[in-house]
C-alpha cells in the first residue's frame, strides 16, 4: 500500500480535528511547540502537567506535540493510551547529555547518595533515579528530604546550582545544560535592560546563573507565564524558548514581552531546534498512521513509574519534612 505524504493543498486543521474525532485523540502542545500548533491543542502547557492531563481523558490516543521525553512520560502514565510523537527526532540536549550506561555508572560510584533527577531525561535514567522532578516543584521535594542524605541531581547543572545556591544545600551535580537556556547572553541581556530600565526580567532556572543574577522572577514555563499576568508595568523580558511569548500574547495583548537575546542580540539560537521539528505536517500523519509511536518495555516502565510516583507524593505534600530519610549505602 502507497502511503500519500504529498499534502499540498490538503486543509491541515481540518485533517487533524477530524482525526482527532476519529481516533478519539487528546492533542498536547508544549509552550515551546509553533503557535499554529499551540492554537488546535486540547492542552498547551508544562510537559508533566500536560501527560497528567492526558491520564484524566478516556482518549484513546495522545498525540504529544514536544519532545521525546515528554511523550515517554505520558506512556509511562498511561500505558493503555497510544501515544504518538510527530517527529521522533525530537530529542532534549539535557536529555542526550545523560546516556544512561553512564549515569547507572555515576551512580555505583555513588551508593550513600540518592539520584534527584530533572525529568528532562529518559525514561532508562527515570528508571535508574530514587525521585524525579519538575522545575516547579523541585525546591518543594529537596525540602523534605533528610539534611544528612547526599544528593545526586541531574542531568541539569544550572538547575541543580540555581537549588543549591537558594537553599544552601550540597549536591553532585551531573554536567548536563539545555543548549536553549545557555545560548542567553549576559551582555545583550544588560543592554536590553538599558533599553528598558523598567521592564522586570523573568527566567527559566536552567539558565546559567550569570543571567539568573539579573532575573525578577526565576520559576517554570508557567511560572513565568503567571508571573507575566500578575506584574506589573507594560513590558517584560522573557529568558525562556521564545515560543512562551505566544501564550502570554494571547491573555494579555495590551503587554510587550521580548524574549533575550542570544550572543549576537539578534539571534534564533534561543528557538529549541528539536521543538521545531514537529510541525502540522507531521502531526497530520501521526494521526492518520498512529506513528511514530511510543513503547516502552513494561518493567521498565513500572521502574520509571516508581520515581515519577515519588516525586507526585513529594510534591502532594503528604510526606513531611524529613521523611525521606538516610539511603543506606
Amino acid at each position: 500500500m502507497t502511503i500519500q505524504t504529498n499534502l499540498t493543498g490538503l486543509d491541515l486543521r481540518a485533517e487533524i480535528d477530524r482525526l482527532r474525532k476519529e481516533r478519539n485523540a487528546v492533542i498536547l502542545a508544549h509552550y515551546y511547540q509553533k503557535p499554529e500548533i499551540q492554537d488546535l491543542a486540547d492542552f498547551v502547557g508544562d510537559s508533566l502537567d500536560l501527560s497528567r492531563k492526558a491520564q484524566a481523558t478516556d482518549a484513546d490516543v495522545i498525540a504529544f506535540c514536544g519532545v521525546r521525553f515528554m511523550a515517554e512520560t505520558a506512556k509511562i502514565l498511561s500505558p493503555d493510551k497510544i501515544v504518538v510523537l510527530p517527529d521522533m527526532a525530537a530529542g532534549c540536549s539535557l536529555e542526550d547529555s545523560c546516556p544512561p550506561e553512564q549515569f547507572a555508572e555515576f551512580r555505583a560510584q555513588h551508593p550513600d547518595h540518592i539520584a534527584l533527577t530533572y525529568i528532562n531525561c529518559s525514561t532508562e535514567v527515570k528508571a535508574l533515579s530514587d525521585i524525579i522532578v519538575t522545575s516547579s516543584s523541585a525546591e518543594q521535594i529537596l525540602s523534605q528530604i533528610d539534611p544528612d542524605q547526599k544528593i545526586i541531581f541531574g542531568p541539569d547543572r544550572n538547575l541543580g546550582g540555581y537549588l543549591a545556591r537558594k537553599t544552601g544545600r550540597e549536591m553532585l551535580l551531573w554536567p548536563g545544560v539545555c543548549i536553549v537556556h545557555e545560548a542567553f547572553s549576559e551582555t545583550e541581556l544588560l543592554k536590553l535592560r538599558a533599553q528598558h530600565p523598567d521592564a522586570p526580567i523573568a527566567a527559566h532556572p536552567e539558565c546559567p546563573a550569570v543571567i539568573l543574577d539579573h532575573a525578577d522572577y526565576v520559576g517554570s514555563t508557567r511560572g513565568i507565564l503567571e508571573f507575566a499576568q500578575t506584574v506589573q508595568g507594560d513590558t517584560l523580558i522573557v529568558a525562556t524558548e521564545p515560543h512562551i511569548i505566544h501564550q502570554m500574547q494571547k491573555a494579555m495583548p495590551g503587554k510587550t514581552f521580548i524574549g533575550a537575546p542570544g550572543a549576537d542580540g539578534n539571534c534564533n539560537c534561543n528557538i529549541c531546534p528539536y521543538m521545531a521539528l514537529n510541525t502540522m505536517e507531521k502531526l497530520y500523519l501521526a494521526l492518520r498512521d498512529l506513528t511514530p509511536r511510543v513503547e516502552i518495555e513494561e518493567g521498565l516502565r513500572l521502574q520509571a513509574k516508581k520515581s515519577l510516583d515519588a516525586m507526585l507524593t513529594l510534591a502532594s505534600g503528604t510526606v513531611g519534612k524529613g521523611d525521606l530519610g538516610p539511603v543506606r549505602a
